[in-house]
C-alpha cells in the first residue's frame, strides 16, 4: 500500500482522488499538510471522512511521514517549493495541474528530472480513456494526425491546461509555435481561440469559453478519417491515478516526462504572449516567453474568494 501525503486541499481533487483510492488497495492518503485557504474545519473533516492518520504541522514532517507527496494546492507558484521537500528526500512527488506557471520553473523541473527526481503530473485529460484509446489505434488504421480541435471552458490556464495537455498527447509531436487567433463575443460570453503548430506538420486549435464550463469535445482529422469524442469526466481521475500508481509500483505506464508536460505550459505561455502582441506567432522556445507568466498568487486569491466549503 502506497502511503500518500497531500499538500493543501484547496480544490476538489484530494477529495475525489481519496474516494477513488479508498475503493482499492493500491494506495491511500494517510496525512495532510495544509497552509492554503481551507479552514481547520474542512481539514479535520477531510481527515475523518477519508480515514487519514495525521495532520502535519510542516511540509517537512509530511515528507518524512509518507512514501509520495501529492501537491494539490491551487497556487501553482508554490508547487515547486512544496515539491522540493519530497525531492530532497529522494521521494517521488505528484504535482497537480497546472504544474507551474512560468518558463524558468519549467526549466527547473526538467533539470530536476534529469538529475534523478521522480516528478509526476499533471492533467488528467492527458490520460483520459478517449485519448488513450485513439493512441492505441495503429496508424495504418487511423491515419496520420493532420489537425486536432478541442474545446474547454472556465479560464485560459488553470482549466484550459487540460485541453492543451490532451492536445499535445494526441499530436505525439513537439509543439513549435502558438498564435492567438481571436475572441468571439455573444450574450456576455466570450471564446478565445489559439492555433498551434507541431513538428511534422500537425496543427491544432483549442477554444476556451471564459467563465463557463463546457465539455471536453475533441475532433481529430487524420489522413484517412475523422474522429469525434466527448471526454467522460466521470472516468478522468481514475485513469490518471492508474498511470501514477503504475509508475510508483514500477509497472509499465503512459506518464509523460517533464519535457512533455512543460511543453504544454510553454504552449499556454506562448498563447498568452501572442494574445498580448496582437496575434503574433510565438515559438515555444522563444526568449519572449520569459516576459509572460500566469500569476498563481492572484489566481489563489480569486479562487479562495469564490470557493464554497466542499469538505464539510
Amino acid at each position: 500500500m502506497i502511503r500518500i501525503g497531500v499538500v493543501n486541499i484547496d480544490v476538489s481533487h484530494p477529495l475525489a482522488f481519496a474516494s477513488i483510492l479508498n475503493n482499492g488497495n493500491r494506495a491511500k492518503y494517510v496525512a495532510v499538510f495544509n497552509d492554503g485557504f481551507r479552514g481547520e474545519d474542512e481539514v479535520n473533516n477531510f481527515v475523518k471522512t477519508q480515514g487519514l492518520e495525521k495532520i502535519c504541522t510542516s511540509i517537512e514532517e509530511l515528507a518524512d511521514y509518507v512514501d509520495v507527496g501529492f501537491v494539490q494546492g491551487c497556487n501553482w507558484d508554490k508547487h515547486l517549493e512544496y515539491a522540493m521537500a519530497f525531492i530532497s528526500r529522494n521521494k517521488p512527488v505528484f504535482i497537480d495541474k497546472p504544474i507551474v506557471g512560468n518558463v524558468e520553473e519549467c526549466r527547473k523541473l526538467i533539470e530536476l528530472e534529469e538529475n534523478g527526481a521522480i516528478i509526476l503530473g499533471s492533467s488528467s485529460a492527458r490520460y483520459c480513456n478517449e485519448v488513450r484509446y485513439f493512441l492505441t489505434l495503429p496508424e495504418s488504421e487511423r491515419g496520420k494526425v493532420l489537425h486536432i480541435d478541442i474545446t474547454v471552458g472556465v479560464d485560459e490556464f488553470n482549466y484550459a491546461i487540460h485541453a492543451v495537455e490532451a492536445m499535445c498527447a494526441l499530436a505525439q509531436a513537439k509543439p513549435l509555435s502558438v498564435k492567438y487567433v481571436g475572441t468571439s463575443h455573444k450574450d456576455n460570453q466570450s471564446c478565445e481561440t489559439y492555433f498551434v503548430e507541431f513538428e511534422g506538420g500537425t496543427t491544432a486549435c483549442y477554444h476556451c469559453v471564459e467563465g463557463n464550463y463546457v465539455k471536453f469535445n475533441i475532433i481529430i482529422l487524420t489522413t484517412t478519417n475523422s474522429y469525434c469524442m466527448t471526454v467522460d469526466n466521470n472516468a478522468l481521475y481514475g485513469a490518471l491515478l492508474d498511470e501514477v500508481l503504475n509508475k510508483l509500483e514500477g509497472k509499465k505506464n503512459a506518464l509523460a516526462n517533464m519535457e512533455e508536460i512543460t511543453d504544454s505550459i510553454k504552449v499556454s505561455l506562448a498563447g498568452k504572449c501572442s494574445k498580448e502582441n496582437a496575434g503574433k506567432v510565438v515559438e515555444i522556445n522563444s526568449s519572449e516567453l520569459k516576459t509572460v507568466h500566469f500569476d498563481g498568487y492572484k489566481f489563489e486569491k480569486e479562487y479562495a474568494a469564490k470557493a464554497q466549503p466542499i469538505y464539510l
